[in-house]
């Protein structure tokens, strides 16, 4: 199987790679990252794809700046929304697999959900973005629907791995440098482990899955806990406040509740959905 990858120095798109190193003798992949292809250039996407002619295209690209979205709307609808529907359309075109990431911010995130969905957010719960990055990645989810059946559309929540930036390596990083951190406690969610997310998307790629799937970890936390976790983990001493959002006023809106179900993925054979505190000590040990 032939894959393309976007987004290659990102987060995600850095563990696809080490992930298919270590397992995948069966994948051809050839990587891109922003300078080697702009996702937003459509007509030099196009001449890459007809020359590559991919079994699987994988869009970790993305306009991922939560507040930067806010003041860059453009430049955040161009990658989030136009790139996608232009890769969907050509998915459609050169019948190759679509695999997209999505996001937990399409939902509306009201405190009183965390009630009424102690599970999570199913797929096909009402969108309702609070904030421009989220409206962007539902437009973006919406077109690749409209334009092809051969896509997967993958939201995940919290996404913190070994490469690139994230709250656990932020959190280690502040823990080394100060005695007391202030974090906030009346967010919740739970977060998705990049090497658990790649795993579960190749799984669903081998066995020709199409549609929307979540993938995150089990249990349900605030950052407040998440951040404590971590020091507890790791044995760094360090006093953590838990404060309320306002105290980290913001351009952007967060959601209060973003948690994801993840009962549909465990319907499907071969699938490993962790729990949190096993995925944050599988990436400390990595991490160290």
């Amino acid at each position: 199987m032939k894959v393309i990858l976007l987004g290659a120095s990102g987060q995600l798109g850095l563990e696809w790679q080490h992930f298919l190193k270590k397992t995948a003798d069966d994948i051809s992949l050839v990587p891109y990252n922003s300078s080697q292809l702009d996702i937003t250039d459509t007509k030099n996407v196009r001449v890459e794809m007809m020359k590559q002619q991919p079994d699987t295209v994988v869009n970790c690209a993305a306009f991922t700046n939560v507040d930067g979205a806010e003041e860059q709307k453009e430049l955040s609808r161009k990658v989030n929304v136009d790139a996608a529907g232009n890769l969907a359309r050509l998915s459609d075109e050169l019948d190759f697999k679509l695999v997209h990431y999505s996001t937990d911010y399409v939902f509306p995130g009201d405190k009183e959900d965390r009630e009424k969905l102690p599970e999570g957010y199913a797929e096909d719960f009402p969108a309702g973005p609070i904030n421009y990055y989220g409206q962007t990645k539902w437009e973006g989810e919406q077109l690749i629907r409209d334009a092809t059946e051969n896509y997967l559309v993958l939201r995940v929540s919290w996404l913190c791995g070994p490469f690139g930036k994230n709250f656990v390596k932020t959190m280690l990083k502040l823990g080394r440098e100060r005695d007391k951190l202030k974090v906030v406690n009346d967010q919740w969610g739970s977060p998705a482990f990049t090497e658990n997310v790649v795993e579960n998307s190749l799984n669903l790629v081998k066995a020709d899955r199409r549609g929307t799937y979540h993938i995150t970890s089990k249990g349900l936390i605030s950052w407040y806990d998440f951040a404590e976790a971590i020091f507890s983990f790791t044995g760094v001493k360090v006093e953590v406040e838990p404060v309320p959002s306002e105290a980290f006023p913001t351009k952007a809106k967060r959601p209060h509740f973003s948690k994801l179900s993840t009962d549909k993925i465990e319907q499907v054979s071969g699938s490993r959905i962790i729990d949190w505190k096993v995925g944050l000590k599988d990436l400390l040990k990595q991490l160290h």
